[in-house]
C-alpha cells in the first residue's frame, strides 16, 4: 500500500469539511459508518475518539477502513476512499489535540461543556482516555 501525499489526502477528504464518515468493519464483514471530526497531518488523516469506542476495537482487529466527506448526521458528500487505520501510542495525542483545537475551536468548547454536564448529571456514556486513530488513504 502506498502512502497518500497531502495533496492526495486533501482531494480524498476535503479539508474545508468538518466531518468525515469513517467506516470500519465488524467480524462478520458488515460495515459500520461513523461521522467523525478529522485533521490532516502530513500523509495521514487523524481522528480522536474514546479508547473504548467500537471503532477502536474494530480497527485493532481489522485495520481496513474507508473515509468520505459527510454531514454531521453521516450523509455522504463524497466518494469513499479506502485506507488503513492504526491506533497511535499516547505520545501522539498532544499533537493531534492541538490540530483538532485549531480546526474546531468553538466546537471543541461546546462539546467539552456538553460532556462535562453529562458527566455531572451521570447520564450518557462514560468517556475514558482519548486515543488517536491515524488513517493512511490509498490513492
Amino acid at each position: 500500500m502506498t502512502e497518500v501525499s497531502t495533496r492526495g489526502a486533501r482531494s480524498a477528504v476535503d479539508l474545508r469539511g468538518k466531518y468525515a464518515s469513517l467506516t470500519t468493519y465488524r467480524r462478520d464483514g458488515s460495515p459500520v459508518a461513523t461521522p467523525v471530526w478529522f485533521v490532516i497531518d502530513g500523509d495521514r488523516v487523524l481522528v480522536q475518539t474514546d479508547a473504548h469506542a467500537g471503532k477502536v476495537k474494530r480497527i485493532r482487529r481489522n485495520p481496513v477502513v474507508t473515509m468520505a466527506t459527510c454531514t454531521a448526521t453521516g450523509r455522504l458528500r463524497g466518494s469513499a476512499v479506502p485506507g488503513r487505520a492504526e491506533v497511535l501510542p499516547p505520545a501522539a495525542r498532544e499533537r493531534a489535540e492541538q490540530l483538532m483545537a485549531a480546526k474546531y475551536r468553538a466546537d471543541v468548547r461546546v462539546v467539552s461543556a456538553f460532556w462535562a454536564i453529562q458527566k455531572a448529571l451521570g447520564v450518557g456514556r462514560k468517556r475514558t482516555t482519548p486515543v488517536i486513530i491515524a488513517i493512511t488513504l490509498d490513492h
